[in-house]
């Protein structure tokens, strides 16, 4: 069976140290932090590269990701797997908070529900997903995600809760 299989494909993933990034991020409030991403000041996080998103975007409240899949993404039936979308939302919904957070906190998801109105395939082109804050507690906050395709069709929306901490 092997020998029907076509010619292998790869993608080569490239990034820099992460915790000197995250130990610079430590430094400024979340809404600087991630907008000197965003400017190229400091490198994209690992998962960045991995997933091929980049924050585009973040304002108080408010994160924008665009992602591009590809065939890599791909699961078992030829359609991009949820998890890369559901990562695309955790991470927006994550950033949008981060955008409230002073110098000192971080957080972390507690829980995430994603639905899923629309396969996306690597035709389906640039996602963007637009994180914003529904309430950012002192100990919890609550945000909100929309995918979109290349042609303005929502692939997925999310609801997240995320705890809000003291960072080391």
């Amino acid at each position: 069976m092997k020998d029907a299989w076509s010619e292998a494909r790869t993608r080569t993933v490239t990034w820099h140290d992460p915790l000197q990034a995250a130990s610079y991020g430590l430094k400024l409030p979340g809404l600087e932090h991630l907008r000197a991403i965003v400017d190229g000041e400091l490198p994209p996080p690992p998962i960045a590269g991995l997933v091929q998103m980049q924050i585009v975007e973040a304002e108080p409240g408010r994160a924008v990701f665009t992602c591009r899949p590809d065939e890599s993404a791909y699961n078992p039936i030829g359609a991009v797997h949820g998890g890369l979308v559901c990562t695309l939302l955790d991470s927006v919904c994550g950033c949008a908070l981060h955008t409230t957070l002073p110098q000192g906190r971080g957080y972390t998801s507690v829980e995430i529900k994603v639905n899923y109105l629309k396969a996306v395939r690597a035709d389906s082109g640039l996602l963007t997903a637009t994180g914003t804050v529904t309430k950012a507690g002192s100990r919890v906050g609550f945000t909100e995600g929309v995918v979109t395709d290349e042609s303005g069709a929502v692939v997925a929306t999310a609801s997240s809760t995320l705890l809000v901490f003291d960072l080391p």
